[in-house]
């Protein structure tokens, strides 16, 4: 039988409604193991980047290192902007034994974050004073271990959750990830006067103030111990267990830039990325041991960063979603530029002025 023609006196079927998502079940989603697993990354992730950056340069500035090599030291934070180079070989590449055991992803975020810890504990070893750059070269070493766990974090991240959790995956992550920076900057530095308070001399109170920074990867290492693999890597390393080393390294590399150089402007597109916060990635290198040189305590600093450091934080972004909704893309980046260019000339203002 066929089915009956509609008429006009045959009701048609109505669409369904699509589903409204309740709050309780947005959010929901945020304590999702799988999210919880991100945030927790995202905490890992969050953590290295000021013990090689701000907090280093506090460290260095109370050590007597003059303002020009702590200058010197933004070449430090190179292996964050070059990660791509070496992301291939963490994207292809098998690591001995871990790989076996845990998976791909987790063998090379475990494997990172060991080396990370390690790369602390050295850099909490290191005396400023006397050898500032044996210390720089120990930054640059964790510098290095905690790009490349960056690498895996994101792919992780990526893989393991399903599109309907991205959104909150990210938000969770980026969350966490100020959290992981801001216990590295002002918790690092409250640690540091703790320890000084209760008589340590400041070299050592410097060493074990890093040593609990490198005490709380472990963080990071239990949440990969506890994940679970993604299957979108699994499979992936089913498919390539047939090719040599050389050929997975370089199928990944020629796809990823390949992908990229197609696109329309694609260079012009990397000049802007590299150029739009170029002044601003100067200024905030020395933004740490500019606000110690003239006049204010570590205390004051670390009191700063968590909270109207903090708070700007939060409130950058959201006004920045806002703008961005309001207005088109090309306004919305004349409007950041604008205001990124006055934040920069009130270091001026705040030379002048003093404590």
């Amino acid at each position: 039988m066929t089915a009956p023609e509609a008429t006009s006196d045959t009701p048609a079927t109505p669409e369904p409604k699509p589903a409204v998502t309740s709050w309780r079940d947005s959010f929901a989603v945020y304590l999702q193991p799988r999210v919880l697993i991100v945030l927790l990354l995202g905490f890992s992730s969050g953590l290295p980047l000021a013990l090689s950056g701000s907090t280093l340069q506090v460290w260095m500035k109370e050590a007597g290192v003059d303002l020009g090599t702590i200058g010197l030291l933004a070449l430090i934070g190179t292996p964050y902007t070059l990660k791509f180079l070496w992301a291939p070989l963490v994207d292809a590449l098998h690591v001995p034994l871990f790989t076996q055991v845990f998976g791909r992803r987790r063998g090379w975020l475990l494997l990172s974050q060991l080396v990370l810890m390690a790369t602390i504990l050295v850099l909490a070893v290191a005396d400023p004073a006397r050898s500032p750059w044996f210390a720089a070269f120990a930054a640059l070493l964790v510098a290095t271990a905690s790009s490349t766990q960056d690498i895996v974090v994101d792919a992780f991240r990526v893989e393991s959750l399903p599109e309907s959790e991205q959104a909150a995956g990210m938000a969770s992550y980026v969350a966490a990830y100020r959290v992981g920076m801001l216990v590295s900057t002002a918790g690092a530095l409250f640690i540091v006067s703790g320890f000084e308070s209760a008589g340590l001399a400041r070299p050592s109170a410097w060493m074990w103030g890093y040593v609990v920074m490198a005490a709380l990867v472990v963080i990071g290492i239990v949440t990969a111990l506890a994940a679970t693999e993604p299957a979108q890597s699994k499979g992936a390393e089913a498919a390539t267990h047939a090719q040599n080393a050389a050929e997975r390294v370089l199928h990944a590399a020629l796809g990823a830039f390949s992908e990229f150089l197609s696109r329309k402007d694609a260079f012009a597109a990397l000049a802007f990325v590299v150029l739009f916060k170029f002044t601003d990635a100067f200024s905030g290198t020395m933004t740490a041991p500019f606000v110690i040189d003239i006049g204010f305590s570590k205390v004051d600093y670390a009191a700063i960063v968590k909270g109207v450091g903090l708070a700007a934080t939060l409130i950058g972004g959201f006004a920045g979603g806002f703008v961005a909704r309001r207005y088109s893309l090309a306004t919305s980046l004349w409007i950041g530029g604008v205001l990124q260019a006055i934040a920069n000339l009130s270091f001026s203002w705040l030379a002048h002025v003093g404590v």
